[in-house]
């Protein structure tokens, strides 16, 4: 197609796998930080986000936005071009995409749990990032997602799973103000503000404590240089359920 830059997306379709879903804002950040109204100049089409590659195929959209390891599928497919990838385009690359979310009533009663809760999630992420290839085999293995070895083994090599308390308040503030800017927040929206109150820092739950963090790094668990050439080799090539917290990217036709 003729999408190759992300001004090349005024006027066009971009499939998502649902409003309001990550790879949505995103695409509406991506999209506003580059002067385009997502609400006026583009048109949002909706499908399940194994059926995007489909909608590509019968002209139903010119562009999608999803999230990994379908990201990854339409691109060994050769169905799509990145045009922003916010695991490897500036600023989105050094932000973080997930966090802990927590019912504030929850918090004020259970304020232990919550920090407990978080600290195992903390230490989840920084036994991917030391064993990727490891964690791509067990989410399969335990059915968490529906896809591949192989696949989910690409997917997760694409990704940094690092750590960090600071680093996510920072994501909170800079998310904003792009949002605030793509009109998905008031345009009267205190940004600073706004991410004080929406991030907590919990007891026992620092940067330090990452830091200080020990996990074991496994013999087998570490990404082969050939993994990509072993997924084409697998012909790993159809419609796969997606995955819930991976970095979203929005792709165009090719």
């Amino acid at each position: 197609g003729n999408i190759r830059t992300v001004q090349d997306l005024r006027g066009k379709r971009i499939g998502v796998p649902g409003m309001g879903t990550p790879p949505f804002i995103f695409a509406n950040r991506v999209l506003g930080a580059n002067g385009i109204d997502a609400s006026k100049d583009v048109t949002w089409r909706v499908f399940p986000a194994g059926e995007l590659g489909l909608a590509l195929d019968k002209g139903e959209i010119d562009a999608v936005a999803n999230a990994e390891p379908i990201g990854s599928l339409l691109l060994a497919d050769g169905k799509v071009r990145n045009v922003a990838d916010q695991a490897t385009d500036a600023p989105y690359k050094d932000e973080y995409c997930c966090g802990v979310i927590v019912n504030g009533k929850y918090l004020a009663a259970h304020p232990k749990e919550t920090a407990a809760a978080t600290r195992a999630l903390l230490k989840a992420a920084k036994w991917v990032e030391t064993n990727p290839a490891a964690a791509a085999r067990l989410s399969v293995e335990k059915k968490y997602l529906a896809s591949s070895p192989e696949l989910n083994t690409v997917a997760i090599s694409h990704l940094r799973y690092v750590p960090s308390v600071n680093g996510a308040d920072d994501a909170v503030k800079s998310a904003a103000a792009e949002m605030k800017v793509a009109g998905m927040l008031s345009p009267t929206t205190d940004v600073e503000a706004l991410g004080q109150k929406a991030f907590v820092h919990l007891e026992g739950v620092s940067d330090e404590w990452i830091n200080n963090l020990s996990v074991e790094k496994l013999a087998d668990g570490q990404v082969p240089p050939d993994q990509d050439i072993r997924l084409y080799a697998e012909l790993i090539l159809a419609d796969r359920e997606d995955s819930c917290c991976k970095k979203p990217v929005v792709a165009a036709q090719k």
